[in-house]
């Protein structure tokens, strides 16, 4: 879900495709592409190129972000799935034969419209989990020949219908329980559009326990007592209404599979992988109180909506991996880690992610330079304005 609007970091799903493509398990070709949807966590460029043509402010894209990983801010240069959005200066390097990657950070289930009638203004990129599909629409062409050629890479792929959702913030509660209903729709909808253009292997992750995260108890820092978690110190009501979206999600998941019996839907618990640290964070190393942030700039869980970390006010610890959480709002590397191999190699997907592998898979290298593509891009980001 988009729980911030201009924040992204190390990330699970970073980690999820290099395996895919590096580890044993997978070293014989699984997967013959990926396709990336979604919000904030798996985005490798798209923001940059939005923020550069929409002169936004990121502060993701700014140190320290990216110091103990990539030793430069993300989504640059990354040698992942490259972006569907990309400088034309990029040209020369850019291939999507290994699958294309449309997530953009702030990005939003439901389209701008609905958002913008109810008083919430994304002005730092306006892209909702429609603008990517018909994005995956418009570069389908440049990857594969025909229709049947089409049909074949995308049932070969591994589709990541990535973290997304509506907007949590400072708005009612009751506001946001009655917007599940919709984004779950939205998220099944593209799910199922996926699936009959040809996909059979698709991972949907639920999110994580917002509740806990730096930058919702410090938004709601006057709440009753009542309404933390004892054992957590989370707010209650927003881990509740994550629990709802969760249950809501895997359980439409199950409809989806009883329709679609040869399809693999593998869900993801971010919700209990990430709880497993929170409430036990001596367990994995994590010696710092386990809400505060390792970068921001002040208050009780070191979040500062005046000056969040990549702003020039903001601190950073001096040892990332005594932390948790890294800005309020996302874990540190350390924690991903932790959080990747419960869900890669442990029991928090459904069914169980390490033990799936297609039979037989396309031995064939598709795609070709973005070049093709850029004037598409060009189009769709002057609508960004």
């Amino acid at each position: 879900m988009a729980f911030s609007t201009f924040s992204l970091s190390i990330t699970i799903f970073l980690m999820i495709l290099q395996v895919l493509w590096n580890t044993s398990v997978y070293a014989n070709g699984c997967y013959t592409s990926i396709f990336s949807f979604g919000y904030s966590l798996p985005d490798t460029g798209n923001i940059k190129q939005i923020a550069s043509i929409t002169h936004t402010y990121v502060e993701a894209l700014r140190w320290p972000y990216g110091e103990t990983f990539f030793h430069q801010p993300t989504s640059l240069g990354l040698p992942l799935i490259p972006p569907f959005l990309h400088d034309k200066e990029d040209d020369k390097v850019v291939e999507f034969g290994q699958g294309v990657n449309y997530v953009v950070v702030a990005a939003t289930a439901l389209d701008t419209s609905f958002h913008e009638a109810r008083g919430t203004v994304n002005a730092a990129t306006n892209v909702s989990l429609g603008d990517q599909l018909r994005w995956f629409k418009q570069s389908l062409p440049f990857i594969c020949s025909n229709t049947s050629d089409c049909r074949n890479l995308i049932g070969r792929s591994l589709i990541l219908m990535g973290e997304i959702g509506g907007t949590f913030g400072n708005k009612p509660i009751d506001q946001l329980n009655s917007n599940v209903p919709l984004v779950i729709d939205t998220i099944i909808s593209a799910v199922s559009e996926i699936i009959n253009m040809g996909a059979q292997t698709l991972v949907v992750p639920g999110t994580f326990p917002i509740g806990c995260s730096g930058m919702i108890p410090t938004s709601h820092f006057f709440e009753k007592e009542e309404e933390y978690g004892n054992r957590t110190s989370c707010l209650i009501n927003f881990n509740r209404l994550v629990e709802y979206h969760n249950e809501l999600l895997q359980s439409k998941l199950n409809h989806l599979r009883e329709l679609h019996p040869n399809v693999t839907i593998i869900y993801a618990d971010y919700y209990n992988a990430a709880m497993q640290i929170i409430r036990s964070p001596d367990k994995f190393g994590f010696t710092k109180m386990v809400l505060k942030s390792c970068c921001g700039g002040g208050g009780p869980y070191n979040y500062n909506p005046l000056a969040q970390c990549g702003y020039a006010f903001a601190t950073t610890c001096d040892d990332p991996n005594m932390y948790a959480y890294w800005d309020g709002i996302h874990f540190t590397e350390a924690a991903y880690l932790i959080i990747f191999k419960s869900l890669f190699q442990g029991p928090y997907t459904t069914p169980q992610f390490n033990l799936l592998c297609p039979s037989s898979t396309l031995k064939v290298r598709v795609g070709l330079s973005g070049s093709q593509m850029q004037h598409k891009c060009n189009r769709d980001l002057l609508e960004l304005e």
